[in-house]
């Protein structure tokens, strides 16, 4: 029965054979046609696997991930890519997030110069255009992080440091899973680059990894980059808001401090006891008034003095 989650390019050279659903149909398709170590199968079908490198005497098994950007939940995720690498074929399991891939693919279904570009060689060499497309994706996300930050950081010097607490804290989450996701990429390449005396991998396929994994360390130092740059930008938005809330606090410690005198005049006035001075006199209301008002004045210029205001 026709599988629309299965679909094959085949030339004279490769055959691709694409999974864009790591279900158990997909995955006993597999099982059914080609000769794969169960555990490998497992793999494919287990969400989030850490990037490996297995080697078999007639084939190798990679597993990596990539991430993508989630624009319903404004979030960077983590999508599964697994490549079964034989003499004469690739497959790949994917779960169909990787947009990159997914018109990679469709590019070398439909187009003959496509396909003559790119699966006339070694399934090793499509391998590493695969992993080009990939790595040309991630820095356009990354630029988009970084202009993230920059606008963050013009809103906070604005003076609306409370707002961007949230959204500092989505960028980390972002840089955070950028990193865990990419972070082995480096070492798995370096793996595949020593499998290169493998029998079906021809000896000029190390430069093209090589291109691979300089790609990898590029992405890798911008994500360095962009880990200080908002971890700096957390602590400086922090430090605006400790400061204003302590000038909040200074000036409402200085205006308890202002009252506290006027309400002790008013409670001693408020006694109503026989010998109340002011109580009888015709202006004293206003008198009391005019006192508890030069308290206050003097308080102030006093705090003026002390520059505590």
């Amino acid at each position: 029965m026709p599988n629309k989650y299965l679909s094959e390019i085949k030339t004279n050279h490769v055959r691709w054979l694409n999974l864009s659903r790591n279900t158990a149909k997909e995955i006993d398709y597999l099982r059914e046609n080609f000769k794969f170590h169960p555990l490998d199968l497992d793999d494919c079908l287990s969400p989030a696997q850490r990037p490996k490198l297995d080697e078999y005497d007639d084939y190798l098994f990679l597993i990596l991930t990539f991430p993508y950007y989630d624009h319903g939940r404004k979030e960077i995720r983590s999508s599964e890519l697994d490549f079964f690498i034989g003499q004469d074929y690739l497959v790949t399991v994917t779960d169909g997030q990787l947009e990159p891939f997914n018109k990679f693919f469709e590019q070398c279904r439909i187009n003959d110069a496509f396909r003559d570009k790119y699966l006339n060689g070694n399934p090793v060499a499509l391998l590493s255009e695969i992993l080009t497309k990939l790595q040309a994706y991630l820095f356009p996300m990354l630029d988009h992080i970084n202009l993230d930050i920059e606008d963050i950081e013009k809103v906070i010097f604005a003076g609306y440091e409370k707002k961007m607490v949230k959204e500092i804290l989505l960028v980390k989450r972002n840089i955070i899973n950028f990193r865990k996701i990419t972070q082995t990429h480096q070492n798995v390449i370096k793996k595949l680059i020593r499998k290169e005396r493998k029998f079906f991998i021809p000896d000029e396929i190390g430069l093209h990894l090589a291109n691979n994994l300089e790609q990898s360390a590029d992405a890798w130092d911008i994500l360095d980059g962009l880990k200080e740059n908002i971890e700096a930008l957390h602590g400086t938005n922090e430090s605006l808001i400790s400061f204003r809330l302590n000038d909040i606090m200074k000036i409402l410690t200085m205006i308890s401090v202002v009252l506290l005198p006027v309400n002790l005049v008013a409670s001693i006035f408020g006694m109503n006891t026989p010998i109340m001075p002011f109580v009888n006199d015709p202006g004293g209301f206003w008198m009391i008034l005019g006192l508890m008002g030069f308290l206050i004045v003097g308080f102030i210029i006093f705090f003026k003095k002390k520059n505590w205001l």
